[in-house]
């Protein structure tokens, strides 16, 4: 079965939030250093995966040109708009701020390697193994996440599956147009991008600056664009 790795760890993640919710009622104190540490946690994990590129050049000028088009597309208010609905069906003081969650949580399960390997794992031969442990590791994220900022958590579990499903269906298709050799590039350049962007959620997190990290996502498009006509050409 094609999707069973991306439906595994959609359902981790799932999982992982009830279980954080319940942890919710820990002491104030004591969710702010939890919070300080994941913020920790993930800068270091965001400059590990941003070293991987093989030219950095390009991945400032995807960054900036993303940034342009993300700003322009207005992407974080249209993402906090639909965090704000769901907070008003759902009441916000029972579940944390449903935007932060949401984008926080969909962006560090998505933007690093494993997302991609595994779902093409998955596609071409069917092995989930890598999807399966990412799965863990999401569904303990997903766990510490909700404790301290709610249900939107859960949510990312839907862009989570259908980012790494739409993958695997269609692995075939993208083995056939991408040789090894591009794909290895183009994957060490996407976790190089979303590693910088993984450092803005932790600055988030820490509290240092506000960055808008959603409109930095077309990011992700223009350097794929940019690593296919370099190969090319």
């Amino acid at each position: 079965m094609v999707l069973f790795g991306s439906i595994v760890n959609a359902l981790a993640i799932i999982v992982g939030t009830l279980i954080g919710l319940l942890l919710r009622r820990i002491p104030e104190q004591m969710k702010e250093t939890v919070m300080m540490a994941i913020g920790l946690s993930v800068v270091v994990l965001g400059i590990s995966m941003a070293l991987k590129s093989e030219d950095f050049f390009i991945v400032i000028v995807s960054l900036v040109l993303g940034t342009v088009i993300g700003e322009w597309l207005r992407i974080e208010n249209h993402l906090q708009s639909v965090g704000n609905m769901l907070e008003r069906k759902l009441g916000k003081s029972e579940t944390g701020n449903i935007a932060q969650g949401f984008v926080t949580a969909t962006l560090i399960f998505l933007v690093g390697a494993m997302a991609i390997i595994g779902a093409l794992d998955s596609g071409l031969r069917q092995d989930h193994a890598v999807l399966l442990t990412k799965s863990m590791i999401d569904g303990f994220t997903s766990m510490i996440l909700a404790s301290t900022l709610g249900i939107g958590v859960l949510f990312s579990s839907i862009p989570v599956f259908l980012y790494q499903g739409g993958i695997a269906l269609f692995a075939n298709v993208i083995h056939q147009f991408l040789s090894d050799e591009l794909l290895e590039r183009l994957i060490a350049e996407l976790t190089s991008i979303g590693g910088v962007m993984i450092i803005a959620i932790g600055i988030n997190i820490l509290g240092l600056k506000q960055i808008r990290v959603a409109n930095l996502l077309p990011g992700i498009l223009v350097i794929t664009a940019i690593v296919l006509v370099q190969h090319h050409f």
